[in-house]
């Protein structure tokens, strides 16, 4: 990799499958492994009207999360004669865990499922008056699920399931408190709750927290060397001087957006960096979007819509990892940029994930300033890729990749035709099952865990 030096780089790949390796070596009692399989949903023993609303909504969605596969449990194991918060589904940002709920709307709609995401930044008495008129799933962050839960607007009662959705982050040191809180207010003592989590992602330490609060959980693996980015093109620019980095993105604009409706996501590391870039780009004339947490609820809700739909010319959206994480903005993001690579590894991952969604390809470029050159070092080695200079033809190669025809797979009429069919659901009676969750080699997200279930463990949580 040219101009690269490896002096810079401070991830150990090694160091890292070690310690992953140790850890589930020294819990062989601990973790149990599962891989029984149906190749088909059709088999699982999934109620009726369950099944319509999968088949019906693998119409409308093509990337599959992976808390989205989780959903189908939870959808089966709800008494829907009982009109109480029966499971609990934590996430770490307010737009992930607004989006789970309309695709869990979408799975439920001929179960009559009432859902509600409660989340901060809205209303706090329309999040009591829905919460006390009783909905069976809660899907929300933290922070407000237990002010519901203090405030006693949300009762625990009759939860079944409690599911930690990008675990990573909510086992993280930001969570982890809030997290802890909530799991005391469960009541432990009157019904055994099922507890999963699940993450593109996880380090050591955060899989090693797992040992405090879940029993023998079946986990579900994807080694980090058998991890494939397969359908997203990598590319750096060295641009030498961070100041460079600048006019080398507005050049780029030029040459993505001048004959192509894509959408474009660019990242940064700081809420900050995001306000001073997005006032550099408008300066320029450039029209570009721009969100993150410090941001109204209703303002994000704003801008998020516009550049899903291009209203307003919204083709450019510059923002932190807030949407690095499980968003699908839609089929357009074609291009990623990272204008600041992330600083843990892990993290590139899921945002160079947004681009090549739906199936389709996508592209992502990574601005390195000298003091980057270890970071990408770093990615390289922990995804075991190599990532190219961008070439200086590449708005020839532009615009012959996107007269390409996409990598989508042409709709079926049968249901046991629909893409989703090739997806692996677990093998038993779905109400007894662990998990009906999927490892996707080929998609764009993946991780060294998807999924563990098991049941909670009260007494030894922190």
């Amino acid at each position: 990799m040219a101009g690269l030096a490896p002096e810079g780089s401070q991830f150990d790949p090694r160091q890292f499958d070690h310690e992953i390796t140790e850890l589930l070596q020294t819990g062989e009692e601990f973790f149990t492994s599962y891989d029984e399989v149906y190749d088909s949903f059709d088999s699982m023993g999934l109620q009726e009207n369950l099944r319509r609303g999968i088949w019906a909504y693998a119409i409308t969605i093509w990337n599959w999360e992976n808390s989205y596969f989780l959903l189908w449990k939870i959808l089966q194991q709800l008494d829907y004669t009982l009109v109480q918060c029966q499971a609990l589904v934590l996430t770490p940002t307010r737009e992930l865990a607004q989006q789970i709920a309309i695709v869990m709307w979408g799975l439920g709609d001929y179960l009559g499922v009432k859902v509600h995401a409660c989340v901060g930044g809205t209303c706090i008495l329309d999040d009591k008056r829905i919460l006390q008129s009783g909905v069976h799933v809660v899907i929300g962050t933290p922070g407000r699920v237990f002010d519901m839960i203090k405030r006693q607007s949300l009762c625990l009662d009759y939860i079944k399931m409690l599911v930690l959705d990008d675990a990573d982050e909510m086992l993280s040191r930001s969570f982890k408190d809030q997290v802890y809180d909530i799991f005391q207010t469960l009541p432990h003592n009157k019904n055994k709750i099922q507890v999963g989590i699940f993450s593109t992602t996880m380090p050591p330490e955060a899989l090693e927290m797992t040992r405090k609060f879940m029993t023998k959980p079946v986990t579900f693996l994807v080694k980090r060397n058998e991890l494939t980015l397969e359908g997203i093109k990598q590319f750096y620019v060295n641009v030498d001087k961070e100041d460079w980095k600048l006019e080398t993105l507005c050049e780029l604009l030029y040459i993505i957006l001048g004959k192509s409706e894509r959408r474009v996501m660019v990242f940064v590391n700081t809420r900050n960096k995001v306000d001073w870039l997005t006032d550099e780009m408008r300066n320029r004339h450039h029209t570009v979007s721009a969100i993150h947490g410090g941001m109204d609820q209703e303002s994000r809700d704003l801008i998020l819509h516009e550049f899903r739909y291009g209203i307003n010319y919204s083709r450019v959206l510059i923002t932190t990892d807030l949407l690095a994480r499980g968003i699908d903005c839609l089929k357009e993001v074609y291009y990623v940029i990272n204008y600041d690579l992330p600083g843990q590894p892990e993290h590139y991952l899921h945002r160079i994930g947004r681009s090549g969604r739906f199936g389709r390809k996508g592209v992502a470029i990574n601005l390195v300033a000298r003091d980057d050159e270890g970071l990408l070092l770093d990615i390289g080695k922990f995804f075991n890729v190599v990532i190219e200079e961008l070439p200086a033809n590449f708005a020839h190669m532009k615009s012959q990749a996107e007269e390409l025809p996409s990598n989508d797979v042409p709709l079926k009429s049968q249901a046991e035709e629909l893409p989703i069919s090739n997806d692996v659901a677990l093998k038993g009676q779905a109400e007894e099952l662990p998990s009906n969750d999927v490892a996707l080699k080929g998609q764009a997200e993946g991780g060294f865990l998807l999924g563990c279930f098991s049941w909670l463990n009260p007494f030894n949580w922190m």
